[in-house]
Formats: structure tokens, C-alpha cells, sequence
């Protein structure tokens, strides 16, 4: 297995730097946001433009997530044969390949053909970073580093909502992929120039750990819960939109209010983490705040005070995040990690697959988007239940020193 080496320096010791590289894989992680939102920012057009119904968009949305049920577990193997760089420079390669295929098929085969192609790229980006940042930050403020390195999700999410609509409604739904497939080419081009590993990487030796059936089904668990949440989470920006819409927005207005609960979120997320660190609580957060978000999320398309709602649930819906995030380290050891976040990612990614098609199905059912906010509810209320039974596995009870 060759371990990267670092390649000369071209910028002097900023490049050594490891908050230099982490801004650099937050603006590279950000183009998977962009990528991801360029459906349900421009949903109506596409609808308009291929003739197809809220479900279809639902399903398409969810696609970009399908690769994740075959690459998650295997993702970590594949960046140690071939290293971090060069694995994630392929992630950004595939991400571009799918974006470019959408932009030029006037076919819905060809958006669904690309969009998985996308997500493809989406998914092994997503685990080879996460393990990146920890080659970094390993030691040194690594909680601030991942808080950090996880926004680049929301920021990425708000920045789409406020221009790809208005890029949509002036040049159509292909010129919003060909704006996206710039952005993933300036990001490859990015990592390309400036990535360097820390001077003290090492190339982790391959482990044939196990899970034990106990730690298994914790994790499968944790996975469902980190899912479900996102869930609720993606309902806002894939659906908002097109509620707003059917209240008499405009396609650009829905986008830009929809955009500042994920700038809110940004905020909300590390205050999720510093709360649930410092009151020793983290589970009372995690349940307290999926009810207080599935509540917000129920009110938000019967609510006339809409500003007010969307604030409401950015300081909110940030909360759970961290605290979610936390629960594989409760059972994972240092040898079962690498396969146990391999189990978890394929949990996260199956449950994101078909929750935004059943949220578009739940739409299209009742004849309007409002629906698709009632079944993220529901999923959020589902998520302290699982933590309750999380809290009776064996594997996950308070390890006595």
C-alpha cells in the first residue's frame, strides 16, 4: 500500500499549515453541497422542463445518495490503495463527469444517469475528507476542526439556495449544472495545488477486526438515528422551496428565505456540540432538540409568519448534530472503527436514498409539499425513540474502568 508523500512546497509554510488545509476542504466539501442542492433549488423548472411530478424529483434528489450503499463501506479501503489525494481528486472527477452528463442530456434517464454518477463521486469525497481532517487535527482541537469541516454542508446548501435559483430563472435548469460543474472544477483544481498530507502521516495498517453482534447493532442503530435526522434536515431545502412556491413565492424569493436556516444552522451546529460537551448531556439535547425541530418543522407550511419560523428552526435543527455524530465513538474501539463507520455511513446513506423519494411520495399523495414537511417530522420523532433503545445495547452502556 503506498503512503503519500508530501509534494514540494509551492507556498511556503501556509501550506503547512492545518488551518489553511482545513479552509481548503471546506471549500472543496462545499461543491458535494452545491452539487447535491442544484435538484431541489430549481425543482419547479425541472418539473416544468421534463414534465415530471414532485415524487420523481423526490426520487431523483434521493439518488445522489444510492452509490453510498455499495462505496461506503469499501471507501476507506480504496483511499488506502491509492491515497487520500488521489482518491478524493477522483471523487471530484466523477462529481464533474455526473454534473456535465445532466447538463447536456435533455433526457430524464440522462438526469438520473448522472445524478448517480454524481453522488458516486459525492460519497467517497465525503468519507476520504472526514478521515483527512483527522489526519490533521488528531490530537489538536479536533472537535473545532470537525464542527468546522461538517458546515461546509449547510453554508454549501445556503450559498445554492441564494444563486442557482436566480441562475435558473434566467438561463435555465442546464446553465445551473454547468455553474455547479464550475465550482467541482475549481475545487479539483484547489486540492490539486494546495493539499498536502501532515508531515507526520502514516498509512494505517489494514485490520481484520470484527464487530461483535452487540456493537453491530449499535452502530446500525446510531446510523438510523444520524439518517433520520438528516432526513428532517434535507426536507427544508428539498421541499421548502416548492411549499413556498405553491404559497405564491417566487422561485428566487423561496430560495433566498429557505437559505437562512441553513446560514442559521451554521451557527446552531458547533452551539449544539458546546452545549451537549459542557452540560454532560448529550442525549438530552439530541432527543430534546429532534422534538423541538420536528415541531418546527410541522408548523412551518400552516404558519403565516414565516420569517419567523425559519429562524426559529436554523437555531434549533444545528442541535442534534453534533451529539448524533458522537454516538459511534461510544462503541467503537480503535480496531473496529474503520469498518464500524463503514456499517454507519451505509445506514446513513440507505435511509438519506429513500428518504427524500418517500417525502416527494407523501407530497405528490396529498397534492402539495406540505406533506413532505409532516413525514420529516415524523422521522425526527422517530429519533429519541431509537437513542432510547441505542441506551440498551450492551455494547453502548457506560464502560466501568
Amino acid at each position: 500500500m503506498p503512503s503519500e508523500v508530501a509534494p514540494p512546497s509551492i507556498g511556503g509554510e501556509a501550506l503547512r499549515n492545518r488551518w489553511f488545509i482545513l479552509a481548503v476542504l471546506f471549500v472543496v466539501r462545499l461543491t458535494m453541497a452545491f452539487q447535491f442542492q442544484s435538484v431541489a433549488a430549481v425543482a419547479p423548472l425541472l418539473g416544468s422542463e421534463f414534465g415530471v411530478s414532485l415524487a420523481d424529483i423526490g426520487i431523483l434528489i434521493g439518488l445522489y445518495f444510492t452509490p453510498g450503499l455499495a462505496l461506503a463501506l469499501p471507501g476507506g479501503a480504496i483511499g488506502r490503495k491509492f491515497g487520500d489525494k488521489t482518491t478524493v481528486l477522483g471523487a471530484l472527477i466523477l462529481m464533474l463527469i455526473g454534473t456535465l452528463a445532466m447538463a447536456l442530456s435533455d433526457s430524464w434517464t440522462g438526469q438520473i444517469a448522472g445524478r448517480l454518477v454524481g453522488g458516486a463521486g459525492g460519497v467517497l469525497l465525503n468519507v476520504q475528507m472526514t478521515k483527512m481532517v483527522a489526519d490533521w487535527f488528531a490530537g489538536r482541537e479536533i472537535a473545532t476542526a470537525m464542527a468546522i469541516f461538517v458546515n461546509s454542508w449547510p453554508a454549501g446548501i445556503a450559498l445554492s439556495l441564494l444563486t442557482l435559483p436566480l441562475i435558473g430563472t434566467a438561463y435555465g435548469v442546464g446553465t445551473v449544472y454547468l455553474a455547479v460543474a464550475a465550482l467541482i472544477g475549481f475545487g479539483l483544481v484547489l486540492l490539486a495545488v494546495t493539499y498536502q498530507p501532515p508531515a507526520n502521516s502514516v498509512t494505517p495498517a489494514t485490520t481484520s477486526a470484527r464487530l461483535d453482534r452487540n456493537a453491530a447493532i449499535a452502530v446500525i442503530a446510531a446510523g438510523l438515528i444520524w439518517g433520520l435526522y438528516n432526513v428532517g434536515f434535507a426536507i427544508i431545502f428539498s421541499f421548502g422551496p416548492s411549499m413556498l412556491v405553491e404559497r405564491g413565492w417566487s422561485i428566487a424569493a423561496a430560495g433566498s428565505i429557505i437559505s437562512i436556516v441553513l446560514w442559521v444552522t451554521v451557527l446552531s451546529v458547533p452551539l449544539g456540540g458546546f452545549l451537549a460537551d459542557r452540560s454532560g448531556r448529550p442525549e438530552l439535547i439530541l432527543a430534546g432538540g429532534c422534538i423541538a425541530f420536528a415541531m418546527l418543522l410541522m408548523t412551518l407550511p400552516r404558519s403565516s409568519a414565516v420569517l419567523l419560523n425559519i429562524i426559529a428552526l436554523g437555531l434549533v435543527c444545528g442541535l442534534p448534530a453534533g451529539p448524533s455524530l458522537s454516538l459511534p465513538a461510544r462503541v467503537l474501539q480503535p480496531a473496529t472503527r474503520a469498518i464500524g463507520m463503514g456499517v454507519f455511513y451505509t445506514v446513513y446513506y440507505a435511509t438519506m436514498m429513500l428518504g427524500p423519494a418517500v417525502g416527494g411520495a407523501c407530497a405528490k399523495w396529498a397534492g402539495s409539499a406540505a406533506a413532505a414537511f409532516d413525514f420529516g417530522a415524523a422521522m425526527l420523532v422517530v429519533c429519541p425513540v431509537i437513542l432510547w433503545v441505542f441506551n440498551r445495547i450492551p455494547a453502548a452502556l457506560p464502560k466501568v474502568a
